[in-house]
């Protein structure tokens, strides 16, 4: 799963607080910085969603490209669920401090703490609740989104290891994400659309809680214990 489309998505799948267009067309920046403090905006009115997705990533150093779905989960702070249910069952889940990367197939679990805040990237900052789009990032408008969309290009003021920028793509009227494209540093493009998409439902704590099954390999950094 790539990790920095999730946290993305986190932060773009959210409904304009009252007033938001309003409030941006007063704001002294350009369009592009305008449409970046929108969706900050979003990201502060929300505090969970579920939605379908699918996940295609293209290119990359082995010019690879697969197609996966599934479901996902997310609620500040921190805590998220992603089920890859076709083609391969893949389960990530984050209650907050811990992060559980389940693989049946290879009946395996990875066990990895959640950052602090002091090393967490970009991108885990605004899962944390923390993140601020038109701070960290440079935003200008992108032409590559699918006709009848809006794509923003976010590209992280301080150099990330992990990718080299982000396209969000929404729906010029409502805001609504459509699309999320990361691209790595190995020239790959990962992208996230999805369906069916509701928010601020009251999502229960217990859904990210993960139980390891029996009969697992389980694998924990130096920092897990």
């Amino acid at each position: 799963m790539c990790r920095t489309a999730s946290v993305l998505i986190a932060l773009c799948l959210l409904p304009a607080a009252p007033g938001v267009q309003a409030q941006t067309q007063t704001q002294p920046s350009g369009a592009a910085e305008r449409l970046a403090l929108a969706l900050q905006q979003r990201y502060q009115g929300i505090l969970d969603f579920s939605a379908d997705f699918v996940h295609t990533y293209r290119g990359g150093v082995l010019r690879t490209e697969t197609t996966e779905r599934g479901t996902v989960v997310i609620k500040k702070p921190g805590r998220m669920r992603w089920v890859y249910t076709n083609p391969e069952r893949k389960e990530f889940v984050s209650d907050g401090l811990k992060v559980y990367s389940y693989l049946p197939q290879d009946r395996q679990v990875i066990v990895t703490n959640v950052p602090p805040d002091n090393q967490a990237t970009t991108p885990a900052a605004f899962l944390a609740g923390r993140g601020d789009i038109v701070r960290d990032f440079v935003a200008e408008f992108d032409d590559t989104s699918s006709t009848g969309a809006t794509a923003l290009k976010l590209t992280p003021r301080q150099s990330e290891p992990e990718y080299e920028y982000l396209v969000v793509a929404v729906d010029p009227s409502t805001l609504q994400i459509l699309a999320l494209t990361t691209r790595d540093r190995q020239g790959g493009d990962s992208t996230i659309t999805f369906s069916n998409l509701k928010e601020n439902q009251g999502v229960a704590d217990k859904e990210f809680m993960f139980r390891i099954p029996r009969g697992v390999d389980v694998i924990t950094d130096a920092t897990s214990n």
